[in-house]
């Protein structure tokens, strides 16, 4: 049977979604829709299936069963080089590839060609111009002539936002952008993020975490995975809350809302103490 066509106003389209290796169900089925304005955390536990998930928003992978559309191409009949300059994405292999000698600006502009750094090619003084702009609206123009091994892990993080943003993508993919950070480089960067989600020319965003201390302001919707399946997906609000992690993580979480961040914690046992944690 012939999948119904694509919504030219969705961005994300899966309709009952799953990838399976080896046999396992990594994450599914799914049916989910993102759209041009909404900014998503998808939150869960180690194994949830949330670095699948990605892989497929990013057309990495395709899905094993059900119909996936990325910026309105079906996965698995499209390819990946088309979407390319079309999808930002931070994270994965690609960072891993990223040499310790190259210079900031050289990443950044690079994205716009599709390559990994500089190499015998020239660019245009616009092309230059915008790397910079990308650059200090994340407040790292000033690592411009910095070679990346130099660079602390919170500058490495703005740094590969904006090799995301340089190509002025439709679709923003951080996985688990804050991770390895300390409390500083966290909040940082949690407060440009917040900055990037209230810009309403900034591209629809799916950022992936454990930890809602991690989630920006400004960020609309989730979906909350657990063992490959959906605990709960909607508007923010609605699903982040204690019952909905207790289901997630598999233990009673207590979550506090303050100044519009969330801030989860294991709730202490009634009438006792909390035994500490080994």
């Amino acid at each position: 049977m012939t999948p119904e066509p694509p919504d030219p106003d969705l961005l994300i389209d899966f309709r009952g979604v799953s990838l399976v290796r080896g046999g396992t169900t990594l994450v599914g089925p799914i049916d989910w829709q993102v759209e041009l304005d909404e900014r998503w955390v998808i939150l869960g536990p180690n194994g949830a299936g949330k670095t699948s998930l990605l892989s497929m928003a990013s057309a990495r992978q395709h899905p094993t069963s059900g119909v996936g559309y990325v910026l309105g191409e079906q996965l698995g009949r499209v390819d990946l080089r088309e979407l390319t300059t079309r999808l930002g994405l931070t994270g994965g292999r690609e960072v891993e590839r990223i040499p310790p000698g190259e210079i900031v600006e050289d990443l950044v502009v690079s994205a716009g060609y599709a390559v990994l750094g500089r190499w015998r090619e020239d660019y245009e003084p616009v092309d230059r111009s915008q790397a910079l702009n990308t650059l200090e609206s994340l407040g790292a123009e000033h690592l411009a002539q910095r070679t990346y091994g130099t660079l602390s892990e919170g500058e490495r993080k703005r740094v590969q936002i904006a090799r995301a943003l340089m190509t002025d993508p439709e679709l923003l993919l951080l996985d688990e952008p804050a991770a390895g950070l300390d409390l500083g480089g966290r909040e940082e960067l949690v407060d440009r993020l917040g900055r990037l989600a209230a810009d309403p020319d900034a591209p629809a965003t799916v950022l992936i975490t454990h930890h809602p201390e991690e989630i920006p302001p400004g960020f609309s919707h989730a979906m909350l995975l657990s063992e490959g399946g959906v605990v709960a997906q909607g508007l923010l609000g609605d699903v982040l809350t204690a019952e909905n992690l207790s289901t997630a993580f598999h233990q009673q979480i207590a979550l506090d809302v303050i100044d519009g961040r969330f801030f989860a914690r294991r709730a202490r046992r009634a009438g006792g103490h909390r035994r500490a944690e080994q």
